[in-house]
């Protein structure tokens, strides 16, 4: 039984429909993907060893081929950008991807059952045995907990502690319609070209997390990422109100100049890393995979979150199979955890597990920010003498961050987690 029809429950739902075993998908949204919601975009290689014919039948928006980062203050701005006529990742709306997934699943046999909310997951002797839903108790040879952010059944299973702020961001996004012709001729695109856009500084009101930007068919998503412990809004001014002057100030007021808000929301974020995986993402009948394991990689200039969720059910999916023979205990289970280890999301999120550090620190998006801007400004805005880089530096540098400062987040990068 699967809890949760998101990318990493539907992977694994599939996976196990296909090598013969009866899958029941219990998904508390009326439709599945009707509660997903990301910024816009996928790495596509893990989704194709699950679904191969990805590229030709999936509800792809376009393949993200341009990258841009900015640094925005004070009404200034300095960007740096990356174009390629090949691609490795996609926008889509994940409510459709999420959807089409679903399909895949029960063409492969799985069962879905929407508009039910699983309230625990029945445990006999430290053995998941099936879940508690609508004041019933469907039985199961295991469980696959893919509940995302919102960890309640693993807290009432307690193999986590309760969600704390230093853990998760708010996510908030809207969805702007101003039709193909419009972002192709704004954006200077192709039509099966795609644009991801990161900002760090005062789109995000100088709060850790940051903005983004993907361009889709004929909308655009723009959304902010606050994380809870140190993105607290001023008060007086809630996430909504910094995502709307976001998309009134410029370059945004002119870009999306027109164009009508079709859809919004928000949710929670993983964002503490390996520290938010539970101790062991297996047990006695469960496996635990996608959000609800932790495995979302925030970069700064990307996210990594549903192809990392689409891997873990494929492993868990292999895991299971394999033990099917002698049985879901915790000891057959445990090959789930070393697939999961040996596997790229957990190396990845090893590796970079030092930027996850920096993305908390204010002064990576506030002090940052500010000092790169004011050297562009004293470099290009001048009366009748410009200054050396050096001199530029080092006045933008004053009252805002110590060379030693600098340096300690520099050997942050260096050492690594």
């Amino acid at each position: 039984m699967v809890v949760g029809a998101g990318p990493a429950g539907l992977s694994c739902s599939c996976e196990l429909a296909k090598q013969g075993f009866k899958v029941a998908v219990l998904e508390r949204g009326r439709t599945p993907g009707s509660k997903n919601l990301f910024g816009g975009r996928v790495y596509s290689a893990p989704l194709e060893k699950v679904y191969g014919n990805l590229r030709k039948e999936a509800p792809i928006e376009r393949w993200v081929k341009h990258e841009k980062l900015s640094m925005m203050a004070d009404d200034g701005a300095i960007s740096i950008g990356y174009d390629s006529l090949r691609s490795t990742s996609f926008t889509a709306s994940l409510s459709k991807l999420t959807a089409w997934m679903a399909a895949k699943a029960e063409e492969q046999g799985a069962v879905i059952v929407t508009d039910v909310r699983v309230d625990g997951v029945a445990m006999n002797d430290g053995r998941a045995t099936g879940v508690i839903a609508g004041g019933e108790r469907l039985d199961a040879d295991v469980v696959v907990v893919a509940e995302g952010a919102n960890r309640l059944l693993c807290e009432g299973m307690k193999i986590v502690p309760p969600l704390s702020p230093s853990q998760v961001a708010l996510g908030a996004r809207q969805v702007v319609r101003l039709g193909t012709e419009k972002i192709n001729e704004r954006f200077g695109l192709a039509s099966d070209e795609g644009l991801a856009w990161f900002f760090l500084g005062e789109p995000s009101d100088f709060l850790p997390g940051g903005a983004f930007l993907y361009t889709n068919s004929s909308t655009v998503s723009i959304g902010l990422v606050l994380y809870l412990e140190e993105g607290t809004p001023v008060p007086g001014k809630s996430v909504y109100d910094i995502l709307e002057e976001f998309r009134a100030a410029p370059p945004l007021k002119q870009l999306l100049s027109g164009g009508s808000v079709v859809e919004y929301g928000s949710h929670l974020i993983p964002e503490a890393g390996l520290k938010m995986m539970p101790d062991r993402v297996y047990g006695d009948g469960y496996v635990v995979v996608g959000d609800a394991a932790g495995l979302v990689l925030n970069l700064g200039y990307t996210v990594r979150g549903v192809d990392f969720a689409v891997h873990s059910g494929h492993l868990a999916a292999q895991a299971i199979t394999d033990a099917h023979a002698s049985g879901f205990s915790s000891g057959n289970l445990a090959a789930y955890e070393q697939k999961l280890k040996a596997s790229f999301v957990i190396k990845e999120m090893r590796k970079h597990g030092a930027i996850q550090k920096l993305m908390q620190k204010r002064q990576i998006f506030e002090a940052y920010p500010r000092m790169v801007v004011d050297i562009a400004r004293r470099l290009y805005e001048f009366d009748d003498t410009s200054p050396k880089f050096i001199e530029a530096g080092r006045r933008s540098m004053k009252g805002r961050r110590s060379t030693i400062g600098m340096l300690d987040d520099l050997l942050l990068l260096a050492r690594g987690p």
